[in-house]
């Protein structure tokens, strides 16, 4: 396939891949837009713990072959947690793969996405790290919905926070709905998509 195909390919699936990573968009609290797709719904149960590995290994391998490619260093691992298929890319000189604000790794993840859905025929939600930068970002992100949740709870008023990728979105929406009193709530669109954290009664 040519890289003109394989880009358009990438950019028609862009909308739904998006929302795949940020799951759960709630806009009052127990209330949710895509429950199923966020909590491991109808599709989750129906895919087992024997495809979700297959789908990690096809992107492992198919991951290897990038790293090869760059003239890059990197342990692969595979597994499955939450379920969903996991690839996590671990060594030095890595930086560059995952960009500005995880730019590059979003990217990746997405062509990487594609490989596996080539082989499989299934959409995978499958989440790729490199360097740990997902769950570093996590933390920052969680300290982000927290001091945004005080804001509002001390002033009664909404807090409209910066744009997000869909990745950091459900880290900020996995923080705030687990806190009484507010919710969380995206608008806008891509890349300019935010979060809103308002309180509730």
């Amino acid at each position: 396939m040519s890289t003109e195909e394989t880009v358009t390919e990438i950019s028609t699936s862009r909308a739904d891949e998006s929302q795949d990573d940020e799951g759960t968009e709630t806009t009052a609290r127990g209330q949710t837009e895509a429950a199923e797709t966020e909590s491991g719904g109808t599709e989750q149960r129906s895919t087992g713990e024997s495809d979700l590995f297959r789908q990690s290994e096809i992107a492992a391998d198919y991951v290897e072959g990038l790293l090869d490619i760059l003239d890059y260093d990197g342990d692969i691992d595979e597994l499955v947690s939450g379920g969903r298929p996991v690839v996590e890319v671990v060594g030095g000189r890595l930086q560059s793969l995952v960009g500005q604000r995880g730019a590059t790794l979003e990217a990746l993840q997405e062509l990487t996405r594609l490989a596996v859905f080539r082989q499989t025929g299934t959409p995978s939600r499958l989440l790729l790290d490199v360097g740990g930068y997902r769950a570093g970002r996590r933390k920052e992100l969680a300290a982000v919905a927290k001091n945004a949740v005080e804001k509002v709870k001390e002033h009664g008023e909404s807090v409209r926070l910066e744009p997000m990728s869909a990745f950091e979105r459900k880290c900020v929406h996995d923080v705030v709905n687990a806190i009484d009193g507010v919710a969380s709530e995206s608008e806008g669109v891509e890349p300019s998509r935010r979060i809103i954290v308002r309180p509730v009664d």
